[in-house]
């Protein structure tokens, strides 16, 4: 069973103008005027597909009638992918043995780096921890024979005021009348 697909690349039937074309497409379609403006990119767009031979030509004549004219192109059958196969990732293997890897120089640049070994890392297994155990921090040793401290719910008294300074002479400023 075939299936089809219509494909407007913005192309018109004879004697059809690109503005009637646009508003019975917008009716059509039920979309703005932005939406439709797409549709003559130049681009092929796909408008509907998975349909029957009887179906796409129901859409292609109404696309007719509105004045547009589109391809119906067969749409491409689905290959059906090979069945999974199950792989045991619990089972241990052997760690493969680390070469360094060989670089080579693309440009005179990286040719001075030709000589550098790079180590080739791996890739660890999920969930393995990637940070080296870090040792517990010592606490510092403190005296604190000399503190002590007060009871539940005691005032600790009122905050001392910084003290005022001295004020500054103003003797020497006079007001006018305005």
């Amino acid at each position: 069973m075939s299936r089809y697909q219509i494909v407007f690349s913005g192309q018109l039937v004879h004697g059809a103008s690109p503005e009637l074309v646009q508003a019975n497409l917008a009716k059509l379609f039920r979309a703005d005027a932005a939406r439709i403006a797409t549709l003559f990119s130049g681009r092929r767009v796909p408008l509907k597909g998975n349909l029957e031979a009887d179906e796409a030509e129901k859409y292609r004549a109404a696309l007719a009638r509105a004045g547009a004219r589109v391809d119906i192109l067969p749409m491409e059958e689905e290959i059906p992918l090979a069945p999974r196969q199950e792989t045991d990732l619990s089972a241990d293997h052997s760690q493969p043995t680390r070469r360094p890897l060989v670089v080579v120089p693309r440009d005179a640049y990286m040719a001075a780096f030709a000589a550098v070994e790079a180590p080739d890392f791996g890739i660890a297994a999920a969930g393995a921890d990637l940070l080296e155990p870090k040792p517990d921090a010592v606490p510092p040793r403190l005296d604190l024979s000399g503190l002590s401290l007060a009871p539940v719910g005691s005032d600790m008294g009122p905050v001392p005021a910084a003290p005022a300074g001295p004020l500054p002479d103003i003797s020497g400023l006079h007001l006018e009348a305005p």
